[in-house]
């Protein structure tokens, strides 16, 4: 089999790079042949004789939107010469103007739009504006790009739900659950000392974009204030950040200690306490299963997709994300009991493993398979969540 995969990322660490890369890597063991239309490719495929990248550079242009703009039209061109060389053509989103057999789904910028804590209803200046330009051309190229698939594939049953409501019709939906690096991602300790944290502190995790407000770190700043014993390492890039304010404004200083983005998230994890990510908006959140999969309770919410593997035995799921007080009960309850946190993190850790990358690049190559058997019928097998 002959499959084109259409992407701006074939790479480990990166988010929905990191899922392309694990179906790649399964379609190699199967022995099939990929041609990767991306922007970045992981050294080890690229050197892989069964891979072929056809690369489509964006840098030189200004924004994300131009970028995207830009690698839709090449990756389309590309495909217009090249469609009959491929048995299926996977692509994510609205990547790509061109068709494919299968498309699937990490964000839905339509149900994103929609929220009521979406940047543009937040930021009234022309970063505002920038951001709703972009969700709304993307909301609708992504409905288009929806109506030519074959398949597609929901990261979570919350995206499943999105796509319906955008009018994608039942019967052409399937969900696979974004995967985890069990190996990667384990229990373990590790020296705080070298990682610049406290040694005796209890201290939560926070991982995630804090340039905007969607991953919720502000929620998560207020309720730490009800919490006096509690510190909190926060992961993400500060360069244009507002957090660092909002933690001088709130007496926070001591016990917030932000690390910048950092590529040794499984050695952190090892290294604290407990993971919070209470996200307004995520399809899924791949973050929270590491967190699991390296034996961290979790408190996040119902907004966020990973929050659909998460038991009353291995975390908390708030049922409103900017539950002020309900978060802060929820970090005392598990920063003062040690034994809980241990108890939750073994359960966290089980369900994590039924979650392996290998188990969803399977899920997906075995997709690929039957729409590739059944490609003139009108009905694909209905395989469930996974």
């Amino acid at each position: 089999m002959k499959i084109c995969i259409v992407t701006p990322a074939v790479i480990k660490g990166d988010g929905q790079g990191r899922a392309n890369y694990e179906i790649v890597w399964e379609a190699i063991r199967r022995g099939y042949h990929l041609t990767l239309l991306a922007r970045n490719v992981d050294p080890e495929l690229e050197q892989n004789s069964q891979v072929n990248w056809v690369s489509i550079p964006v840098k030189g242009w200004s924004t994300a939107l131009l970028q995207e703009m830009v690698f839709s039209w090449q990756s389309a061109q590309w495909l217009q010469q090249h469609r009959l060389d491929f048995d299926l053509i996977q692509v994510y989103g609205a990547v790509t103007s061109a068709s494919g057999d299968i498309n699937t789904v990490q964000f839905v910028h339509s149900a994103w739009l929609r929220s009521r804590v979406h940047i543009s209803r937040i930021r009234r200046d022309y970063y505002g504006a920038y951001q709703w330009l972009y969700t709304a051309l993307n909301s609708h190229w992504e409905k288009q790009a929806f109506r030519k698939a074959k398949v597609v594939v929901a990261v979570s049953e919350r995206v499943k739900q999105e796509l319906m409501d955008i009018g994608v019709p039942e019967h052409k939906l399937h969900v696979i659950y974004n995967g985890v690096d069990v190996r990667e991602f384990s229990p373990g300790s590790a020296d705080r000392r070298q990682i610049g944290l406290p040694e005796n502190a209890t201290i939560a995790l926070f991982a995630g974009d804090i340039r905007t407000n969607r991953k919720n770190l502000d929620t998560v700043l207020h309720a730490l204030v009800y919490e006096p014993e509690l510190h909190l390492a926060v992961v993400g890039s500060i360069e244009g950040s507002p957090y660092p304010n909002l933690v001088a404004q709130l007496g926070l200083t001591d016990r917030v200690h932000f690390m910048g983005y950092r590529r040794d998230l499984p050695e952190i994890m090892r290294a604290l306490d407990l993971f919070v990510f209470p996200s307004r908006y995520e399809p899924f959140g791949m973050v929270v299963s590491e967190a699991m999969a390296a034996g961290l309770p979790v408190i996040t919410s119902g907004t966020t997709g990973a929050a659909e593997i998460v038991t009353p035995e291995s975390g908390v799921v708030l049922s409103d994300s900017e539950d002020i007080q309900g978060l802060a009960e929820a970090l005392t309850k598990l920063g003062s009991d040690r034994e809980l946190r241990r108890q939750m993190g073994i359960v966290g850790r089980a369900i994590a493993e039924q979650h392996s990358w290998v188990s969803k690049a399977n899920s997906y190559m075995n997709l690929f398979e039957e729409i590739v058997k059944d490609e003139n019928q009108c009905s694909y097998p209905n395989l469930s969540a996974s």
